[in-house]
């Protein structure tokens, strides 16, 4: 087991009402400006994409696309006096979602992340189902292979199609059932977690599949990945810990702070569904206002789509890990500003996978909904199959 020595206190965060100093320094929109400018919709596929700072150095600039399952990496390069990033090399591709990550030092040697997203517009009218896991990944056993679909799936006849056309398997065998949220999303989960070791395929047959009049699937494609080893980690609200088992064995046990009593986390299963080393949580894109605007917040773990983290906590006393509940929801872990793989959050980052389970007990809240992010472990096998078009 694990033991874990106090550590240095910073300021601000999701996870704390105060914003101090880094909310002062000017928000990272602000700092980091980016064209086209986040929510723009019909980008034309020969626009370029550009980052740039007013003062400082950026550190690193990624644009994505997904489109019909697949990602493009779009290529470009910073000017050699860090101030600007600009495409070179690519067409975006039409009819795609973007994403636009850039991380900078600013004019005051403080680092700030700025997320944006852009789409492109579609040459003609096709159904598309963007899907995690990324193909060829490593994932934790709670996984969930989900499809979001760019149009929604009207009828139960329609949406059956659509659920026959995408096959998901294991090797060693075990039963993967497919469950509907609406019309706009599909998820595949077997019915407990998948056991180490196992290689998932998911081949998609939608092309010239008719999902509406004159809308045609466009997928034909298969792709895969891989189960590693099983982690699972349990947030004890009440008691302030996570206990954290690896292959039914424990590891450690971490102190940490929940959400307050006005703000409290949700229980239930949740899954890793993406990792951020350093990332921007602005208390605004979550119904908070303007309480919290933090650019740098360390080894972040996002467990909803609603924006409940499990993360680096730097700006809290060290007293309030293991001892009282703090944040505006999210899960929180002694960290120093700027990360420290020494420290609890950054030891528990390096050690999660996107697909580990995290889940909340003893909080004084609701369970968290099935259909908020990877939440579909709160669902008993008979409900989720209930939600099968093809009537399992």
């Amino acid at each position: 087991m694990l033991a874990w020595a106090a550590l240095a206190t910073g300021a601000t965060g999701c996870s704390s009402g105060t914003a101090g100093d880094s909310a002062k320094a000017g928000s990272p929109g602000q700092v980091i400006r980016v064209v086209p400018e986040d929510g723009t919709k019909d980008v034309a596929a020969d626009r370029n994409v550009e980052v740039a700072l007013r003062a400082g150095r950026l550190e690193g600039v990624s644009v994505v696309g997904v489109t019909k399952g697949r990602k493009q990496r779009l290529p470009g390069s910073i000017s050699d006096d860090g101030l600007r990033w600009r495409s070179s090399g690519g067409r975006l591709v039409g009819g795609a979602t973007y994403t636009v990550d850039a991380t900078a030092t600013d004019g005051h040697g403080r680092r700030v992340a700025r997320r944006t997203g852009f789409t492109t517009h579609a040459v003609r009218p096709s159904f598309i189902g963007y899907f995690t896991p990324e193909n060829r990944s490593t994932v934790g056993t709670g996984i969930i292979v989900s499809f979001r679909f760019n149009r929604p799936v009207e009828s139960r006849e329609r949406r059956a199609a659509v659920e026959r056309a995408i096959k998901v398997t294991a090797r060693p065998p075990v039963p993967v059932v497919g469950h509907w949220f609406g019309g706009s999303r599909l998820d595949f989960r077997p019915r407990a977690y998948w056991k180490p070791g196992t290689a998932v395929t998911v081949a998609m047959r939608l092309r010239h599949l008719k999902v509406a009049p004159g809308v045609y699937g466009t997928q034909q494609k298969t792709v895969g990945f891989t189960v590693g080893r099983s982690q699972t980690s349990l947030v004890d609200a009440e008691a302030h810990t996570l206990v954290v088992h690896r292959d039914g064995v424990l590891l450690t046990t971490l102190p940490v702070t929940a959400g307050a009593p006005d703000h409290t986390t949700y229980n239930g299963k949740m899954v890793i569904s993406e990792k951020y080393r350093v990332t921007r949580m602005n208390g605004s894109t979550v119904g908070f206002g303007g309480e919290y605007d933090i650019p740098d917040v360390p080894h972040a773990l996002r467990l909803t789509r609603s924006g409940t983290f499990l993360h680096g906590n730097y700006w809290a006393p060290p007293g309030v890990f293991g001892v009282t509940n703090t944040s505006h929801g999210c899960v929180g872990l002694r960290d120093v500003r700027g990360g420290s793989p020494h420290s609890p959050a950054g030891w528990f980052y390096d050690q999660a996978l996107i697909g580990d389970v995290v889940e909340v007990v003893n909080s004084q809240d609701r369970q968290v909904a099935p259909d908020n992010g990877l939440g579909g472990w709160n669902l008993d096998w008979a409900r989720w199959q209930a939600g099968s078009a093809l009537g399992h």
